[in-house]
């Protein structure tokens, strides 16, 4: 199993740091370590054309992945449902 951390900011004058302690406090409690992917990219670019596609390909069944918040992933409903299928 390998744990993945997806961090994705709109601008490159946006920070992680936020981000990445959420996840790294998460992945402490829980005793993962994690790879971290970050990304800038707009939420409003397909999810299949930024880093989380490219990620998500790569990611074997059983594997995990964690994100500060599920607007990291994508901007609707509809989007993170296509994500998680």
């Amino acid at each position: 199993m390998t744990v993945k951390a997806y961090i994705r900011v709109s601008t490159s004058s946006q920070d992680v740091a936020n981000q990445k302690h959420g996840v790294s406090e998460y992945a402490k409690m829980k005793g993962f370590e994690i790879d971290y992917i970050e990304d800038t990219a707009s939420g409003r670019k397909n999810w299949k054309e930024r880093g989380l596609g490219e990620l998500l390909e790569t990611m074997q069944a059983g594997d995990v992945l964690l994100v500060a918040e599920v607007s990291r992933l994508a901007r609707s409903t509809q989007q993170v449902l296509e994500i998680l299928s």
